[in-house]
């Protein structure tokens, strides 16, 4: 960016078969210091989709992007769907490399096409709400193109801001690599966009296509088999009548919200409960009867769940939330983690605050997991909002707060820059993060598994590093005792096979299926094997993505200390379990030892 040149390069021989966070990371280990300062011209913003991306596989069309957070300081990979890394897959394209910085006050869009790449100056773009951006893309370049890119707080720098995706139907900028603020990344290169036309290509080829298709069908047989990741509905055995079935179709992500809140370790009003009373009114069952009611009432409304977020997603766990009074859209989509963050830890049940909540950090380009913990963290400072104190329970004055980011008063900044910078500003030290990183939506008192995730994952304070929440409570692939202090060896097993999986192009949640039903896992892997014509060892190949990212933050000034939680888990007991982290240091400190 630094001299506006571009070119494509062959892919060498070493990263042949990488793809997804595996690229990103082994990009950013070999060509950045890991001294630099995240948002100069030394940093590198990576882009990458997974090695299925651009095939028929199905639900493999996610995209890695990657770079020197801001937010941790440190290594990062943050993944999503939209219909971005399927198109690059199908273009030919392994990955984006952006290096440099381009002059202040000017803006680019990067354009990429069939054996074409363009940078087109796109100062008009700047400081747009991302809902009528990624509109004006689509009307500028009519062949419905992939958009990624950085809204305003990324365009500000601060270290909140994500990495925007438009949806299938390009209604919604809500497909967010998020976390770790990339975004910031993003706009230090002074890029807000990157659009991807993928017109007069064809799906990729398999080396191997019959272990490649034996491989996808074993995989989408377990993947509609599992209760989890299973068809939406199926007749019962009883009546014959047909009756839901998969919960991520018919609930979503946020199907989780009842079952953690009966675990008793639901983070609730910044962390000082484990239970919310008002959880049922926010649940993903809510948001289902929600949309059915709405949609009796508009029928032509766009609202639905069992949504895909790329184009071959057979797990459709998204959902499209409409405004109740009209129909209309307002936000795609409600996520788990984005309702917890954005109603339960901030006390709010009211489903439609939740919604406008994500709708403003979808067009602002704000994490929506830091937002809620931003937002609650500044409700249990009391701090002063045009004259107003914010409370807990308060979505309309919330709503005020996160707008704060498009200005240029002092709490812009607090807002802006993450929950640690808001604690500053309001006075607070009960702040849960990780390597500067805010926690997701498992508390780890009482799940100690997820706890030592959080502490010792190289991307800081992130669940889906190492998802021991499947086995821990909701007993897939094992049933370890939550309470059990002895979780080194499972947060290890989960990391390295979560780093491979991700960088596969493959979505997590196929993790379901895979750890309950072997012949799905098998699929997963001789569909890996086919398309590459060689064989992955999958242990090895997350391990070996894992040990870079660890060896790249130690370069960087982490210690074993940067691998712990926040106090105050080991001191505040958390109801109604009055549980405590205690799983000792030199627990912690085994899970990368080797």
């Amino acid at each position: 960016m630094s001299t506006l040149e571009h070119g494509f390069e062959d892919v060498p021989e070493k990263y042949q078969t990488l793809g997804g966070r595996a690229l990103t990371s082994n990009v950013i280990f070999d060509e950045v210091d890991p001294t630099c300062d995240p948002l100069g011209p030394d940093n590198k913003f990576v882009v990458a989709p997974g090695l299925l991306a651009g095939t028929d596989a199905p639900s493999s069309g996610r995209l890695s992007v990657g770079g020197k957070s801001p937010l941790t300081n440190g290594i990062k990979e943050a993944n999503a769907g939209g219909p971005t890394a399927q198109k690059l897959g199908r273009l030919g394209i392994k990955g984006i490399i952006i290096e440099g910085k381009a002059e202040e006050d000017t803006w680019y869009n990067i354009v990429l096409s069939k054996d074409k790449c363009e940078i087109v100056e796109a100062g008009k773009y700047a400081g747009m709400g991302l809902y009528e951006l990624i509109t004006k893309v689509w009307e500028e370049y009519p062949n419905k193109p992939g958009i990624i890119g950085c809204g305003i707080a990324g365009q500000k720098l601060m270290k909140s801001a994500g990495v925007f995706g438009n949806n299938v139907e390009n209604s919604d900028p809500g497909r967010y690599a998020g976390r770790g603020g990339l975004g910031a990344v993003l706009g230090s290169k002074r890029v807000s966009a990157i659009i991807t036309d993928d017109t007069g290509t064809r799906n990729l080829r398999p080396a191997d296509r019959e272990l490649y298709t034996t491989g996808c069908s074993k995989l989408l047989d377990a993947l509609d088999e599992h209760a989890v990741t299973g068809v939406l509905e199926k007749p019962d055995p009883e009546t014959g009548k047909m009756k839901p079935y998969g919960a991520l179709k018919n609930y979503g992500t946020n199907v989780l919200q009842n079952i953690i809140n009966e675990a008793g370790a639901l983070p609730t009003r910044n962390w000082h409960e484990g239970r919310f009373e008002g959880a049922t009114k926010i649940s993903g069952e809510a948001v289902h009867e929600f949309i059915d009611k709405v949609k009796e009432k508009f029928p032509d409304s766009t609202a639905t769940y069992a949504h895909a977020c790329h184009d071959g997603c057979v797990m459709k766990c998204s959902n499209i939330v409409p405004y109740e009074d009209t129909g209309e859209h307002q936000v795609g989509c409600l996520e788990y983690e984005s309702v917890w963050a954005l109603g339960t830890n901030c006390g709010i049940d009211d489903l439609f605050y939740v919604a406008e909540l994500n709708r403003v950090c979808n067009d602002l380009g704000i994490d929506t997991i830091e937002a809620g913990n931003i937002i609650s963290v500044a409700m249990d400072g009391k701090i002063e909002i045009d004259g107003k104190k914010l409370d807990f329970g308060d979505g309309a004055l919330s709503v005020e707060l996160l707008k704060k980011v498009t200005t240029n008063e002092p709490l812009a900044k607090a807002v802006g820059d993450g929950a640690l910078a808001m604690g500053k500003y309001a006075g607070i030290t009960h702040v849960a993060a990780v390597k500067g990183q805010s926690l997701p939506a498992y508390d780890p008192r009482p799940i100690k598994g997820i706890g030592v995730t959080y502490a010792t994952g190289p991307q800081g304070g992130c669940h889906t590093q190492g998802y021991t929440i499947a086995p821990e409570i909701l007993q897939i692939g094992g049933k370890p005792d939550p309470r059990d202090i002895k979780k080194a060896e499972l947060s290890r097993g989960f990391q390295a096979t979560t780093a491979y999986i991700d960088s596969t192009g493959y979505c997590l949640f196929i993790a379901f299926a895979i750890l309950d039903i072997e012949s799905g896992l098998n699929g997963m892997v001789e569909s890996i094997n086919g398309f590459l014509g060689t064989e992955i060892d999958v242990g090895k190949y997350g391990a070996d993505i894992i040990s870079k990212e660890r060896e790249f933050n130690k370069r960087a000034g982490m210690t074993e200390k940067d691998d712990r939680l926040p106090e105050f888990f080991k001191t505040e007991p958390l109801p109604p379990h009055n549980v405590v982290f205690d799983v000792p240091d030199e627990e912690l400190d085994s899970v990368h030892q080797d």
